[in-house]
């Protein structure tokens, strides 16, 4: 089965894109990323109490399955290796492209393992990933509680630390996508975007009949 699925990812890797898995991948992942930004800073703006609760739960729920995907997207990367493209022969460019890739993972990670941290720390709701699935606790209950209010203080200056890496690479990452498609016109972008021309013209296209020469007029 692993082989049958490179033969048909590798047919997208010959086009220089990545295969339709590894897109949603990205783009769900990239949605979530900023919606979870985006709730977290709301949930500053609620006051203590039941509605502040639930806003938790939500973002940790959330958090659990943007760590599944995490898991599941990098088995994917080892699985089905990208394409290569204009982005992987641009020397110090290149080496920093795999950088940003590698703390991207390690926010991926490391933001939902610190909140599930946290969360495991306080007596509450049984966890859920994305409110359907149950997700265990971490076996801190055992733990005396001043060591649980350690881990409690650990984990949120983590999550703290990797909300605001997060937050620093998001403009830095967009910004070198731009710049690599509409300045640089490198195919970078356009391998994680769908092939909608292909899609929306899937006849192929004739090529026009050249036209015969003219013949030269005999002068009289």
């Amino acid at each position: 089965m692993i082989e049958a699925l490179q033969a048909w990812a590798a047919r997208y890797a010959a086009d220089r894109r990545y295969s339709p898995v590894g897109q949603s991948f990205h783009w769900v992942m990239a949605a979530l990323v900023l919606f979870q930004l985006w709730w977290g800073w709301q949930m500053s703006r609620i006051p203590a109490g039941g509605e502040k609760l639930e806003a938790f739960r939500v973002h940790a729920e959330i958090g659990l399955l943007m760590l599944v995907l995490a898991a599941l997207r990098a088995i994917w990367r080892l699985i089905i290796p990208g394409p290569i493209n204009d982005a992987d022969r641009l020397g110090w460019q290149t080496a920093a492209a795999y950088v940003t890739h590698i703390l991207f993972y390690l926010c991926f990670f490391g933001l939902p393992l610190s909140g599930w941290a946290m969360w495991s720390t306080v007596e509450g709701e049984p966890l859920k990933i994305a409110g359907v699935i149950p997700f265990p606790y971490m076996p801190f209950d055992t733990l005396a509680p001043c060591i649980q209010w350690w881990i409690l203080d650990w984990a949120e200056g983590i999550h703290a630390a990797l909300v605001i890496l997060l937050v620093a690479m998001i403009p830095i990452h967009v910004g070198a996508a731009l710049k690599h498609h509409f300045w640089d016109r490198h195919d970078v972008l356009r391998g994680m975007l769908p092939d909608l021309e292909q899609d929306s013209d899937p006849a192929p296209r004739r090529k026009p009949k050249p036209r015969a020469p003219r013949k030269a007029k005999a002068r009289g």
